[in-house]
């Protein structure tokens, strides 16, 4: 573990290496971003967002909370894609998950767990809505890893529920909304499949606000 004074030379480092590779890294990186992704994670300092991508800094707008949350109440999250869907023009939304999440566990526990408790109740009601499926699973680590993608199923589809997203798609034919899970053992992204027409035509049954 770096020392707080060894960051900085880490950064020094850091742009000594990148400058040598391309002599206008920083020029270009100064300029105005136009990244085509909108990344919603965790806050999990094991998951970089745009390294676990391969993608280099500009490429990913990146929003982060405890448990990869998308909540209509949160003005910060709700601005986060506003801003990327009508003023940097993204072209995807990925809202990704990892496997040992602690927020996820955490939900799965019945305890006080103080300020926390109104942020984890929102994962409790995804295991609220899933509990049949989720109950049926024996092993308790399949099951927390079951929690984990379902949870952000959910959150894949309230972003989809967002007047902001459901406009541009109309307009535009993007963004589209992906749902991933990082493992951490092995280093991979998960692919959850998310149907996005199929549950944007569900959710717009309810939740059509492009209008």
């Amino acid at each position: 573990m770096a020392t707080y004074q060894e960051i900085f030379e880490h950064n020094r480092k850091w742009v000594a290496a990148r400058t040598a590779e391309d002599p206008d890294f920083f020029e270009k990186l100064a300029k105005d971003q136009e990244p085509d992704y909108l990344y919603i994670g965790c806050s999990d300092s094991r998951v970089p967002a745009n390294e676990i991508m391969g993608l280099e800094p500009g490429d990913v707008f990146v929003h982060r909370n405890v448990g990869n949350l998308v909540l209509n109440t949160d003005l910060n999250a709700q601005t986060v894609i506003d801003y990327a869907v009508n003023y940097l023009h993204v072209k995807h939304v990925i809202v990704c998950g990892h496997y040992n999440c602690g927020a996820v566990r955490a939900a799965m526990v019945p305890q006080d767990m103080g300020l926390l408790n109104p942020w984890l109740r929102n994962i409790r009601d995804v295991y609220r809505m899933h509990y049949d499926e989720l109950q049926a699973i024996a092993d308790e680590t399949t099951r927390y890893q079951r929690l984990v993608e379902l949870n952000v199923q959910e959150q894949c589809f309230n972003v989809i529920k967002t007047a902001t997203v459901q406009k541009s798609y109309l307009d535009n034919n993007y963004p589209i909304v992906h749902g991933w899970v990082f493992d951490l053992h092995r280093g991979y992204l998960v692919d959850l499949n998310i149907d996005f027409e199929a549950v944007l035509k569900e959710v717009q049954k309810l939740y059509d606000l492009h209008s």
